[in-house]
């Protein structure tokens, strides 16, 4: 460092590997923290809106009290599930404008989308078209905080701790839930449940992140890859010098931008300088980033139809279904399930993904969830007609959905510290500089065409099966076989990807399809050690250098 520069106390005893410890200070967390909230924006809808739809004022309001049960089915699935389709849009929305405007504008806009939505759907005065409305123009704001916060952050984060970092942004969705579910308790403890005020104001949540995130965006530096593939690459070494708290001149920033421009070069090289055909040919022909895009989308497909997401989503109505009664008890049962949701999202954060890995922490938590769908479903199967509401649990059966009900909160656990955590971090960190916003975008946007299609269509399958229903039983059963088929498939096809640099990332995927997820991270750890010899040789011959040049001024 420069005789100068400030040396920063390290706010966290954290391993940095081969980094230097000034790039863990507080520039660093505190945009880590402001994108990183980003992820509440899906915790807050996924945690109101079940609660919401059991207000008295807004069922009144919208004659959802006149419904029956299939239509009422219909009409919750279809608003609970209109943010994932306004989501859709925003995540396609997202990839062009990260990289248009920059990630800090586009943050903005999502976060003025978001607030207008919001006040849309608290306008609506008995209107369900507008509730639709509303809750679409919010899904576009809230679908493209899951690739604008996750890509900012790992392309800021150090290598060393690049997990942590993106996975407080999968923890900030239990932070969403958690303040969620509180509110709507706190709500029906000390609001009359008859009033708008009863679902009005957990709701402005909503609007208090968003403005929130809104301010912090402007405190915040550009992205210095995205500077970089601008040519910009004054501005991208002010502002990485500032996020690694070392001078411009120091041979780690300069050789983390060198790596950059190295990575971009040969991805222009790749595609001959073309332009948005060539990064389509990049993304679908290129046969390392076919596999990344594999990854991407599959890891979408069976974390969304694992189940976990409907828990969340309707919570109340699960704990209900499993012996949970009183309106009260459901909402704190479900308070005290996001609680267990985020210890388990800060452990993933703080412990595991950094330390034991992405993939171990990853089929830990699948292992978990998989238990937990196995119990619910034999409970519901052994104890058939327990949705009917004459039901009566006999003290064996009340026994039993008591573990069930402790199972509900074992499968939240292992979801935060396995898929919920990974199908960001994976995203944000796998693909290439020059196709990484587009790829996330893609990614995303189906992960919220995954989401829509799973929160639409849990309230028809939990339906008898007179009325075409899979039963309780019959959807749990479906969860669990889905989370066992994800089990397999992430030991044998997802790569280990902590410690890697975003521009080694490569080295990961130049093997055979079948190869990478179980010997992609033995061959790329070959690769990296042999460049960080390189590194140390480099600074000894340049010490060497030094010490010569310092001997022979001496003699004159």
């Amino acid at each position: 460092m420069g005789a100068g520069a400030k040396k920063p106390t390290n706010i966290f005893k954290l391993s940095m590997g081969d980094d230097p410890k000034e790039v863990n200070n507080w520039r660093l967390w505190f945009a880590t923290f402001s994108f990183g909230i980003m992820g509440a924006a899906r915790g807050i809808d996924e945690g109101l809106i079940s609660g919401t739809f059991n207000t008295k004022d807004f069922q009144v309001l919208l004659g959802l009290d006149k419904l029956e049960e299939v239509e009422y089915a219909n009409v919750k699935g279809n608003v609970s599930a209109m943010v994932q389709i306004g989501s859709v849009a925003g995540a396609l929305l997202a990839f062009v404008l990260a990289d248009r405007i920059g990630r800090l504008w586009a943050t903005r806009q999502l976060c003025i989308l978001w607030i207008i939505g919001i006040i849309i759907f608290l306008t609506n005065n008995g209107s369900l078209g507008q509730v639709y409305a509303g809750r679409f123009i919010a899904g576009v704001g809230i679908g493209q905080t899951t690739v604008i916060a996750p890509v900012y952050i790992s392309e800021v984060a150090p290598k060393s701790i690049r997990g942590l970092c993106t996975c407080v942004f999968a923890g900030s969705v239990y932070i969403g839930i958690l303040l969620a579910y509180f509110s709507t308790y706190g709500s029906a403890i000390h609001i009359d449940q008859n009033t708008p005020n009863s679902w009005v104001i957990p709701t402005c949540l909503h609007i208090i992140f968003a403005g929130l995130i809104f301010i912090l965006s402007w405190f915040n530096l550009e992205s210095p890859r995205l500077l970089m593939k601008r040519g910009q690459r004054e501005r991208a070494t002010k502002n990485l010098s500032q996020l690694r708290h070392l001078p411009g001149s120091d041979p780690h920033v300069q050789y983390e931008l060198n790596e950059i421009q190295r990575q971009l070069d040969e991805e222009r090289e790749a595609t001959l300088g073309a332009g948005w055909t060539g990064v389509l040919k990049e993304m679908f022909l290129i046969k390392a980033n076919a596999y990344r895009l594999y990854l991407g989308l599959t890891i979408q497909l069976l974390s969304q139809w694992s189940g976990a997401g409907s828990i969340t989503l309707y919570a109340q109505d699960f704990f209900a279904l499993l012996g949970t009664t009183g309106q009260k008890e459901k909402l704190f049962a479900t308070a005290i399930f996001g609680v267990v949701k985020f210890v388990a999202a800060m452990l993933c954060a703080l412990f595991l993904v950094d330390v034991i890995g992405r993939k171990r922490s990853l089929s830990i938590g699948i292992f978990l969830q998989a238990i937990s769908m196995v119990y619910v479903a034999a409970f519901l199967t052994a104890v058939p007609g327990i949705e009917d509401e004459d039901f009566t649990f006999t003290s064996s059966q009340k026994a039993a959905s008591v573990g069930a009900i402790v199972f509900i909160y074992v499968s939240g656990f292992g979801w935060a510290m396995g898929w919920n955590s990974i199908q960001y971090l994976i995203n944000a960190e796998i693909y290439p500089l020059r196709i990484r916003a587009l790829s996330s975008g893609l990614v995303m946007a189906f992960h919220f065409v995954n989401q829509y299609g799973n929160s639409r269509a849990v309230p028809p399958m939990l339906l008898p099966g007179g009325k075409d229903g899979l039963t309780p039983a019959g959807t749990f059963w479906f969860f669990a076989v889905i989370t066992l088929i994800g089990l397999a498939w992430a030991w044998f096809f997802i790569p280990e990807t902590a410690g890697l640099s975003l521009e080694k990332m490569d080295k990961l995927f130049e093997l055979r399809w079948w190869q990478i997820g179980r010997m992609g991270r033995a061959f790329a750890n070959e690769e990296e050690a042999r460049d960080v010899d390189r590194r140390l040789q480099e600074k000894e011959d340049a010490m060497v250098s030094e010490q010569v040049e310092s001997a022979e001024k001496s003699r004159v």
